[in-house]
């Protein structure tokens, strides 16, 4: 806990901050800041904020002050919005004012300056992004769908033998794909080094990189010169945080190294790099984006399917709905691949209902103004550290006006009267919006439907029964965080396909 003597010196720190807000902005505006709740002094509308899910608490103030709300924590100016069209007039069509990061104090103080997600609109995020586009593009990633079926095989005969948690598997599944792309890992099993260490680390940037925690640092910037053994909780792990970037940025790539002098590399993102003797990027630049390409997408792909299989235990008219248009358009020993994509809309549908229906990030990546803007009306001003814009994704995916019973899991949402897509999964909320948009959205929607395809086509998921034969129930309930999660649920798994089993065991050398 602070002492009585740092909260005073914190008090003074706001009231300065508050009122260099308020001169940067040098002139007095003829339009309104959008409407919100009315704050204490100083503290703004911290208090009043569900801290563990705070995108209810912005879907609360939407009912109340509209689409677009405006509120302040500690000082920073924070503009929600609850409506997509209103993200994809200001983030898409705007995109040139509304592609910054806020400033995120923490983000250096945990070593974590690196990441490629809160670099600040420039120069740097444009050689991320470049490298990124190369490897991830839609054209690229035509190349993995042998990758994409391999390691779906495995995920299906790893979820025959669980036991406990969803979380071991699942991560496996997708740690291993993109470790594949980036490293050349052929496997990346939950007893990875490098994958423990990874989980530790994000698991220390999710608590430290939320907008109202960092929030704290921003308005009291003191705090970032005091030594890390003052602070209790969360904070207490920036120094082990910094430890793992570094062993994280250098320990793959060195090993990466290491398999090409002995001529053992397979190919990816780094090994690309590193035979490209004329190559214009850095090597401290390749590294920051390797090792991104896989914070940036595992926890939020584990996240999609593990909401993928609560919902097919949830709702098995729809697990049986899409197996039986596999079996329509799949010989029954025979295993889906992608040729089979554009005869399997059903299925399609059900993967942009995951996101729909459960986004993983359900605040989306804070943006930041780089200029004062006007919408409907409303003020939307550039402060000195750019007002934090926020796309509240629970909001969208719980819009009555466009998801009618938006709690439902409902795949029809997304096809037409006859049966067909509706839209382009690649402009799904889920993604982000306007120039920061997720640069993986391909490779995430082909590992998905290969994982799902896969599942379904061998495999029934269904409730786990207790020692008396009655059915355990499965309650659809999500974990707190920037990044959620199921809470762990109990399953069973059963072969419907002992055809389509036979062949995967033949293809994995199984006996």
């Amino acid at each position: 806990m602070f002492s009585a003597q740092v909260l005073s010196v914190a008090a003074s720190c706001i009231i300065s901050l508050i009122a260099a807000l308020r001169l940067s902005r040098g002139r007095v505006q003829s339009l309104p800041l959008p409407p919100g709740p009315r704050g204490l002094p100083f503290l703004g509308n911290a208090l009043q904020l569900d801290t563990k899910r705070p995108w209810l608490t912005y879907i609360a103030w939407g009912k109340i002050y509209g689409k677009i709300i405006h509120c302040r924590i500690l000082g920073i100016d924070m503009i929600i919005i609850n409506s997509e069209s209103i993200a994809r007039e200001l983030l898409d069509k705007r995109s040139a004012i509304y592609s910054d990061r806020p400033v995120i104090p923490t983000n250096e103080i945990a070593g974590l300056e690196f990441n490629t997600v809160l670099l600040p609109y420039g120069e740097t995020w444009r050689r991320h992004r470049k490298i990124f586009h190369q490897v991830l593009k839609a054209e690229a990633c035509v190349s993995y769908h042998e990758m994409y079926s391999r390691h779906a095989n495995e995920l299906v005969f790893n979820l025959l033998k669980a036991t406990g948690d969803l979380q071991e598997p699942t991560q496996a599944y997708t740690a291993s794909l993109i470790m594949s792309v980036t490293y050349g890992y052929t496997s990346c099993g939950t007893q990875d080094p490098f994958l423990s260490r990874a989980q530790e680390l994000l698991d220390i940037a999710k608590h430290l990189l939320s907008p109202e925690r960092a929030a704290m640092f921003t308005a009291f910037p003191f705090l970032k010169k005091l030594p890390f053994w003052c602070f209790r909780g969360a904070y207490a792990l920036m120094g082990r945080s910094k430890e793992l970037c570094q062993r994280l940025l250098n320990e793959p790539f060195k090993e990466v190294k290491v398999q090409m002098a002995n001529g053992t590399a397979s190919k990816s993102l780094v090994t690309d790099f590193l035979n490209q003797a004329d190559n214009n990027v850095d090597e401290d630049t390749m590294k920051a984006v390797a090792l991104m390409g896989y914070m940036g997408g595992i926890d939020t792909s584990t996240s999609a399917l593990q909401i993928f299989l609560m919902a097919m235990i949830l709702y098995p008219d729809v697990q049986a709905r899409v197996r039986a248009e596999i079996n329509q358009v799949v010989m029954h020993d025979k295993m889906p691949s992608i040729d089979d994509r554009p005869s399997l809309p059903y299925l399609d549908a059900v993967l942009r209902e995951v996101l729909r229906w459960c986004p993983p990030i359900p605040l989306g990546m804070a943006h930041a103004t780089t200029k004062d803007d006007f919408y409907g009306g409303y003020f939307i001003p550039k402060v000195q550290l750019g007002t934090v814009v926020m796309v509240n994704q629970w909001a969208l995916s719980r819009d009555e006006d466009i998801f009618p019973d938006a709690s439902r899991f409902d795949p029809t949402r997304h096809l037409t009267a006859d049966g067909q897509l509706k839209d382009l999964f690649v402009d799904h909320f889920a993604f982000g919006h306007g120039r920061r948009i997720c640069p993986g959205r391909w490779f995430v929607e082909n590992s998905m439907w290969n994982a799902m395809a896969t599942i379904l086509a061998v495999l029934r998921i269904d409730h786990a029964k207790d020692s008396n034969g009655n059915r355990i129930e499965v309650k659809p309930e999500i974990t707190t965080g920037m990044i959620i999660h199921p809470q762990p649920f109990q399953y069973s798994f059963e072969v419907v396909n002992s055809a389509r089993e036979g062949q995967l065991r033949a293809m994995l050398n199984l006996k």
